[in-house]
């Protein structure tokens, strides 16, 4: 990476490290303070919930906001933004304000992702991307794991400090992005795929977004009221929840590097059954502190694996032209997931008690095994069209960041191995080849009729064998 490009990428990054550190134990705090004052978990799903909706609001508004006013304005009013409802929770404590702080505070968080993500996007080419997205996903769960670690810090001090330091930090993010030259990157108009047209082109990246939404969304929101009523110390929640995400840095890589060399579909419903057998294990087995550490450890790094692999699933499917905008609609599946989650997983926390939310783990993986399978029978999966990317941004216009060269290049050289010319009917796609099977299984290329006077052409693609096999083999496969 050239030292212009990491010059220009440092500050949009540091700011996301410093912004994220307060962001990353901030729904463990609220979740914590309204057990603590004797809400029931149905109110605690729904105040969790609200800003998981303002995620999803934002991630198809503000960029018309970014569009207007430019990079810099816009992350300073949304970090202020940030800032203001975080320390307003601080100062209300009533459930209802915080209900509408925290869908506020949603939207504002996903306008500080829009900033950083289509910087970064602006900031090199698509050969660099992968290594964009690594450093950016890097500091988001560095940030994450650091906040979680402060979380004891922070409550032994009482009252409301861990909101005015989550909200210090949110002001101090912006630092950073208003100390450097000014450069406003170019972005356009996000234009997801609509979500009939999703389910058309790939039903299992649907499910596999929509499922790893619930999941993630439950684990944030509803594993420290867990915890906590399993008697463990605020400081001790937020160790766990670290451990949660220290597992989701460390293996969703591997998981993924698995799925280049397997079937995606069978490595989604593995990771689903694992995930099932893991909530199985906290449920059944006498642990320790010890033991559910490594449990839950092993949880984060299967359920935000879901989404990167169903996103390669998808993109695997996805003709060239529709990449970014099947990225883009299956993040706004994801994030409808997330609002979802709290309010459907709480009632069964409130019927069968704190056990209740590894049921209900353990049942969303059961159905998603079912489903995947059943789908991997109707359709088996296409041989992955290019190397795994851990990385989930956040909005819909940063959903173009995984859409790395290599990418591109898989998904055009499938075009010519299937007829995907009905998939997405505005998006143009090459004409899948034809003619009978070489030796070695690969196909022909597809001749264009000639104008009158003019020798047919043959397309140079890759791994395509030249006209004269073709002719051999056709001779040799004639009758007598």
């Amino acid at each position: 990476m050239s030292r212009q490009l990491l010059a220009l990428a440092l500050a949009p990054l540091l700011g996301l490290f410093i912004l994220g550190i307060g962001n990353g134990f901030l729904a463990t705090v609220i979740t914590l303070r309204l057990d603590a004052a004797g809400e029931s978990a149905a109110v605690i799903g729904w105040v969790s919930a609200a800003y998981f909706m303002g995620l999803a609001l934002g991630a198809l508004l503000n960029d018309r906001m970014l569009l207007r006013i430019g990079h810099i304005r816009a992350y300073g009013s949304f970090a202020s933004l940030v800032a203001v409802t975080v320390i307003l929770q601080g100062l209300v404590e009533a459930p209802w304000a915080w209900f509408f702080l925290r869908l506020i505070g949603g939207w504002a968080t996903v306008g500080v992702y829009l900033v950083i993500e289509s910087w970064l996007l602006a900031s090199g080419e698509a050969r660099v991307r992968g290594r964009l997205l690594a450093l950016y996903m890097i500091s988001l769960y560095a940030a994450g794991v650091l906040g979680q670690l402060l979380l004891g810090v922070t409550e032994a001090m009482g009252g409301a400090s861990s909101f005015m330091v989550i909200g210090m930090l949110a002001s101090l993010s912006v630092l950073p992005m208003a100390m450097i030259p000014q450069f406003t990157p170019m972005i356009e108009k996000a234009e997801p795929l609509s979500p009939f047209r999703l389910v058309m082109l790939t039903p299992t990246g649907v499910m596999g977004s929509f499922g790893s939404g619930l999941i993630v969304a439950g684990v944030y929101a509803l594993l420290p009221l867990y915890l906590q009523r399993a008697g463990f110390s605020v400081d001790r929640v937020g160790q766990m929840m670290a451990v949660v995400i220290l597992g989701a840095m460390v293996l969703q890589y591997p998981v993924g590097r698995w799925s280049d060399r397997h079937d995606r579909q069978l490595v989604l419903i593995l990771i689903s059954a694992f995930c099932a057998l893991i909530s199985a294990a906290v449920l059944w087995l006498p642990l320790n502190s010890w033991g559910l550490a490594g449990l839950l450890f092993l949880l984060g790094g299967g359920v935000f694996s879901f989404y990167p692999v169903a996103l390669g699933h998808a993109a695997d499917r996805a003709p060239a032209g529709a990449l970014v905008r099947m990225s883009q609609g299956l993040l706004l599946i994801n994030a409808i997931g997330s609002a979802l989650s709290p309010p459907l997983i709480s009632p069964v926390l409130g019927k069968l008690g704190d056990a209740g939310l590894f049921w209900s783990f353990g049942a969303l993986g059961i159905c998603l095994v079912l489903f995947f399978a059943w789908r991997r029978s109707v359709r088996p999966a296409p041989m992955p069209v290019a190397p795994f990317h851990a990385g989930t941004p956040m909005t819909a216009s940063g959903a173009e960041l995984v859409i790395t060269e290599d990418l591109v290049k898989g998904a055009t050289e499938h075009e010519y191995k299937e007829d995907l010319t009905d998939l997405v009917p505005d998006v143009e796609v090459a004409e899948p080849l034809v003619g009978p099977p070489l030796p070695d299984e690969t196909c022909v290329a597809h001749y264009p009729e000639p104008d009158d006077g003019e020798e047919p052409v043959q397309h140079a693609l890759p791994g395509i064998e030249s006209v004269e096999a073709y002719l051999a083999v056709s001779e040799a496969l004639e009758p007598g």
